[in-house]
Protein backbone atom coordinates (compact mmCIF):
# COMPACT_ATOMS: atom_id res chain seq x y z
CA UNK A 1 0.00 0.00 0.00
CA UNK A 2 2.98 2.35 0.90
CA UNK A 3 4.59 1.35 -2.64
CA UNK A 4 1.44 2.51 -4.37
CA UNK A 5 0.96 5.56 -3.00
CA UNK A 6 4.70 6.61 -3.15
CA UNK A 7 4.87 5.52 -6.97
CA UNK A 8 3.47 8.48 -9.32
CA UNK A 9 1.93 6.68 -12.85
CA UNK A 10 4.63 6.90 -15.52
CA UNK A 11 1.94 9.07 -17.14
CA UNK A 12 0.96 11.61 -15.25
CA UNK A 13 0.78 14.89 -16.73
CA UNK A 14 2.98 17.83 -15.72
CA UNK A 15 1.82 21.09 -15.61
CA UNK A 16 4.07 24.09 -16.17
CA UNK A 17 3.30 27.68 -15.17
CA UNK A 18 4.76 30.14 -17.42
CA UNK A 19 4.93 33.78 -16.99
CA UNK A 20 5.25 35.84 -19.21
CA UNK A 21 4.65 39.36 -20.54
CA UNK A 22 1.46 40.41 -22.29
CA UNK A 23 2.37 41.21 -25.42
CA UNK A 24 3.41 37.53 -25.85
CA UNK A 25 0.19 36.34 -25.74
CA UNK A 26 -1.27 35.47 -29.13
CA UNK A 27 2.15 33.78 -29.69
CA UNK A 28 2.21 31.68 -27.13
CA UNK A 29 -1.17 30.76 -27.14
CA UNK A 30 0.04 29.23 -30.64
CA UNK A 31 3.09 27.77 -29.62
CA UNK A 32 1.18 25.65 -26.75
CA UNK A 33 -0.91 23.78 -29.09
CA UNK A 34 2.01 22.53 -31.10
CA UNK A 35 4.04 21.93 -28.29
CA UNK A 36 1.22 19.73 -26.25
CA UNK A 37 0.70 18.01 -29.33
CA UNK A 38 4.61 16.75 -29.71
CA UNK A 39 4.83 16.29 -25.75
CA UNK A 40 1.33 15.09 -24.49
CA UNK A 41 2.74 14.51 -20.69
CA UNK A 42 3.07 18.35 -20.36
CA UNK A 43 0.41 20.95 -20.22
CA UNK A 44 1.26 24.55 -19.92
CA UNK A 45 -0.44 26.96 -18.44
CA UNK A 46 0.30 30.47 -18.70
CA UNK A 47 0.06 33.80 -16.49
CA UNK A 48 0.05 36.98 -18.59
CA UNK A 49 0.62 40.49 -17.05
CA UNK A 50 3.13 43.26 -16.78
CA UNK A 51 6.93 42.11 -16.57
CA UNK A 52 7.80 43.98 -13.39
CA UNK A 53 4.51 42.57 -11.35
CA UNK A 54 5.00 39.27 -12.46
CA UNK A 55 8.62 39.51 -11.77
CA UNK A 56 7.14 40.70 -7.74
CA UNK A 57 5.27 37.25 -7.35
CA UNK A 58 8.34 35.17 -8.62
CA UNK A 59 10.61 36.92 -5.56
CA UNK A 60 7.30 36.46 -3.02
CA UNK A 61 7.36 32.64 -4.01
CA UNK A 62 4.79 31.91 -6.68
CA UNK A 63 5.32 28.52 -8.56
CA UNK A 64 6.44 29.51 -11.75
CA UNK A 65 8.75 27.12 -13.67
CA UNK A 66 9.72 29.79 -16.93
CA UNK A 67 9.92 33.65 -16.74
CA UNK A 68 9.57 35.56 -20.39
CA UNK A 69 9.73 39.24 -19.63
CA UNK A 70 9.20 41.84 -21.97
CA UNK A 71 12.32 43.72 -19.86
CA UNK A 72 15.94 43.08 -19.26
CA UNK A 73 15.90 44.68 -16.03
CA UNK A 74 13.27 42.67 -14.10
CA UNK A 75 14.54 39.71 -15.25
CA UNK A 76 18.18 40.61 -14.08
CA UNK A 77 16.67 41.30 -10.41
CA UNK A 78 15.63 37.61 -10.38
CA UNK A 79 18.98 36.48 -11.54
CA UNK A 80 20.87 38.57 -8.82
CA UNK A 81 18.43 37.04 -6.54
CA UNK A 82 19.56 33.57 -7.10
CA UNK A 83 16.29 32.49 -8.38
CA UNK A 84 17.19 32.18 -12.47
CA UNK A 85 20.60 30.93 -13.29
CA UNK A 86 22.56 32.72 -16.31
CA UNK A 87 23.29 29.43 -18.24
CA UNK A 88 19.34 28.76 -17.83
CA UNK A 89 18.49 31.55 -19.82
CA UNK A 90 18.90 33.80 -23.14
CA UNK A 91 17.33 36.63 -24.83
CA UNK A 92 15.20 35.28 -27.30
CA UNK A 93 13.40 38.05 -29.42
CA UNK A 94 13.10 41.28 -29.78
CA UNK A 95 10.07 44.28 -30.70
CA UNK A 96 9.31 47.82 -31.98
CA UNK A 97 7.23 50.62 -29.92
CA UNK A 98 4.64 52.05 -32.13
CA UNK A 99 1.86 55.25 -31.35
CA UNK A 100 -1.55 53.57 -31.96
CA UNK A 101 -5.36 55.43 -32.70
CA UNK A 102 -8.22 53.79 -33.12
CA UNK A 103 -9.12 53.11 -36.72
CA UNK A 104 -11.64 55.37 -37.15
CA UNK A 105 -10.01 58.40 -35.53
CA UNK A 106 -10.03 61.65 -36.98
CA UNK A 107 -7.19 62.62 -35.19
CA UNK A 108 -4.00 63.75 -37.35
CA UNK A 109 -1.88 62.26 -35.40
CA UNK A 110 1.39 61.36 -37.50
CA UNK A 111 4.25 61.65 -34.20
CA UNK A 112 4.84 61.92 -31.14
CA UNK A 113 5.06 65.89 -31.20
CA UNK A 114 1.21 65.42 -32.37
CA UNK A 115 0.56 64.55 -28.95
CA UNK A 116 0.25 68.40 -27.24
CA UNK A 117 -2.84 68.09 -29.12
CA UNK A 118 -5.29 65.59 -27.84
CA UNK A 119 -6.60 65.25 -24.47
CA UNK A 120 -5.65 61.41 -23.22
CA UNK A 121 -2.74 59.32 -24.25
CA UNK A 122 -2.62 55.76 -22.45
CA UNK A 123 0.91 53.99 -21.42
CA UNK A 124 1.90 51.09 -19.52
CA UNK A 125 2.49 52.36 -15.75
CA UNK A 126 6.28 52.35 -16.15
CA UNK A 127 7.53 51.12 -12.75
CA UNK A 128 5.99 47.89 -13.39
CA UNK A 129 5.51 47.71 -17.36
CA UNK A 130 8.51 47.89 -19.62
CA UNK A 131 6.26 48.87 -22.57
CA UNK A 132 5.50 52.18 -20.43
CA UNK A 133 8.84 52.76 -19.22
CA UNK A 134 10.13 52.66 -22.87
CA UNK A 135 7.21 55.15 -23.67
CA UNK A 136 8.62 57.55 -21.41
CA UNK A 137 11.83 57.38 -22.62
CA UNK A 138 10.78 58.13 -25.73
CA UNK A 139 9.02 61.07 -24.98
CA UNK A 140 11.38 62.59 -22.99
CA UNK A 141 13.84 61.72 -25.60
CA UNK A 142 11.25 63.89 -28.41
CA UNK A 143 10.95 66.42 -25.49
CA UNK A 144 7.46 66.36 -24.72
CA UNK A 145 7.26 64.36 -21.74
CA UNK A 146 6.59 67.23 -19.86
CA UNK A 147 3.97 69.27 -21.73
CA UNK A 148 2.24 65.32 -21.83
CA UNK A 149 2.41 64.22 -18.59
CA UNK A 150 -1.46 65.61 -17.42
CA UNK A 151 -2.63 63.56 -20.28
CA UNK A 152 -1.33 60.32 -19.04
CA UNK A 153 -3.56 57.41 -18.57
CA UNK A 154 -1.73 54.39 -16.97
CA UNK A 155 -2.24 51.17 -17.16
CA UNK A 156 -1.55 47.27 -15.70
CA UNK A 157 -0.02 46.24 -18.57
CA UNK A 158 0.29 46.94 -22.62
CA UNK A 159 -2.82 45.16 -23.93
CA UNK A 160 -5.11 47.30 -21.04
CA UNK A 161 -3.22 50.26 -23.44
CA UNK A 162 -4.64 48.64 -26.19
CA UNK A 163 -8.19 47.65 -25.13
CA UNK A 164 -8.39 51.39 -23.98
CA UNK A 165 -7.65 52.85 -27.38
CA UNK A 166 -9.75 50.21 -29.26
CA UNK A 167 -12.65 51.28 -26.83
CA UNK A 168 -11.59 55.45 -27.76
CA UNK A 169 -11.19 55.93 -24.22
CA UNK A 170 -8.41 57.51 -24.88
CA UNK A 171 -7.20 59.64 -27.78
CA UNK A 172 -3.46 57.46 -28.48
CA UNK A 173 -1.72 54.60 -26.96
CA UNK A 174 1.65 53.48 -27.03
CA UNK A 175 1.97 49.86 -27.87
CA UNK A 176 4.35 47.26 -29.13
CA UNK A 177 3.90 46.45 -32.97
CA UNK A 178 2.93 43.09 -31.95
CA UNK A 179 0.23 44.74 -30.14
CA UNK A 180 -0.95 46.63 -32.54
CA UNK A 181 -0.73 43.76 -35.15
CA UNK A 182 -3.42 42.15 -33.05
CA UNK A 183 -5.99 44.17 -33.60
CA UNK A 184 -8.20 45.70 -36.30
CA UNK A 185 -9.49 48.43 -33.83
CA UNK A 186 -6.64 50.50 -33.92
CA UNK A 187 -4.42 51.74 -36.57
CA UNK A 188 -0.54 52.85 -36.32
CA UNK A 189 -0.42 56.18 -36.56
CA UNK A 190 3.61 56.24 -36.40
CA UNK A 191 6.88 54.05 -35.98
CA UNK A 192 9.44 55.12 -32.61
CA UNK A 193 12.60 55.24 -33.77
CA UNK A 194 14.41 52.71 -31.84
CA UNK A 195 16.84 55.24 -30.53
CA UNK A 196 14.40 57.08 -29.13
CA UNK A 197 14.40 54.28 -25.90
CA UNK A 198 15.78 51.53 -24.25
CA UNK A 199 16.71 48.35 -26.90
CA UNK A 200 13.44 46.16 -26.44
CA UNK A 201 14.53 42.62 -25.85
CA UNK A 202 12.63 39.72 -24.22
CA UNK A 203 15.06 37.44 -22.24
CA UNK A 204 13.63 33.81 -21.22
CA UNK A 205 14.54 31.55 -18.20
CA UNK A 206 14.00 28.78 -16.14
CA UNK A 207 13.13 29.66 -12.67
CA UNK A 208 15.60 27.53 -10.37
CA UNK A 209 12.57 26.65 -7.56
CA UNK A 210 10.54 24.30 -10.25
CA UNK A 211 9.92 21.00 -9.53
CA UNK A 212 9.57 20.18 -12.83
CA UNK A 213 13.55 21.12 -14.18
CA UNK A 214 13.30 18.49 -17.09
CA UNK A 215 10.06 19.20 -18.24
CA UNK A 216 10.71 23.35 -17.86
CA UNK A 217 13.81 22.74 -19.82
CA UNK A 218 12.19 21.14 -22.71
CA UNK A 219 9.83 23.94 -23.07
CA UNK A 220 12.73 26.55 -22.48
CA UNK A 221 14.47 24.58 -25.41
CA UNK A 222 11.43 23.91 -27.98
CA UNK A 223 10.55 28.17 -27.38
CA UNK A 224 14.26 28.60 -28.65
CA UNK A 225 13.69 26.32 -31.80
CA UNK A 226 12.93 27.25 -35.30
CA UNK A 227 9.39 26.43 -35.26
CA UNK A 228 8.53 28.52 -32.20
CA UNK A 229 10.82 31.47 -33.36
CA UNK A 230 8.92 31.20 -36.89
CA UNK A 231 5.73 31.91 -34.79
CA UNK A 232 6.58 34.19 -32.95
CA UNK A 233 7.74 36.13 -35.99
CA UNK A 234 4.67 35.74 -37.46
CA UNK A 235 3.15 37.65 -34.73
CA UNK A 236 5.81 40.72 -35.65
CA UNK A 237 8.77 39.65 -32.67
CA UNK A 238 11.94 40.36 -34.44
CA UNK A 239 15.01 38.00 -34.12
CA UNK A 240 18.07 39.19 -32.43
CA UNK A 241 19.57 39.30 -35.78
CA UNK A 242 17.09 41.52 -37.50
Amino acid sequence: MTLMTACQPANKKVELTISAAASLQEALGEIKNTFEKDHPNIKILYNFGGSGALKQQISQGAPVDLFFSAAVDKFDELVNEGLIEKQNSTILIGNDLVLIVPAESSETIQSLADLLGIDKLAIGTPDSVPAGKYAEEALEAEGVLKAVSKKLVYTKDVRQVLTYVESGNVDAGIVYRTDALSSNKVRIAAAIDEKMHEPIVYPLGIVKTSKYQEEATTFYQYLQSKEALTVLKKYGFKGLEE
